[in-house]
């Protein structure tokens, strides 16, 4: 099993960024798809998680900025991410869950102010 994120960058604040979290040899759609993040001298941190149905779920911070999403046709999830701050700097980590996890590596987004 392999998640291979992609679409960091470097980003002028107010701006967007669509992160996309590609999975290999399992199917998406029996798990949770989530997205973590950390920043530098920081503990990673949940931002945003979907179920197999659907439900969405997001951190106080990013709410109404941020939108997870998944299509399983093509094993993939996405994070859309607008009106980037300064302080959504990070290393973004895609995560899968159900009776175990699987990380992705990470991608980095850089906003800057």
């Amino acid at each position: 099993v392999q998640l291979q994120a992609s679409g960091g960058g470097l980003v002028q604040a107010g701006g967007s960024l669509r992160l996309s979290c590609a999975a290999s040899g399992v199917s998406i759609s029996i798990w949770y798809m989530n997205w973590f993040r950390q920043a530098p001298g920081k503990q990673r941190e949940l931002v945003a998680t979907i179920t197999t149905d659907g439900s969405t779920n997001y951190a106080d911070s990013v709410k109404g900025r941020f939108t997870i999403s998944r299509d399983n046709a093509k094993n993939t999830a996405y994070l859309q991410m607008n009106s980037l701050k300064p302080e959504d700097t990070a290393v973004y980590y895609c995560k899968m869950s159900r009776n175990r996890d699987y990380w992705g590596q990470g991608t980095q987004v850089t906003v800057s102010s």
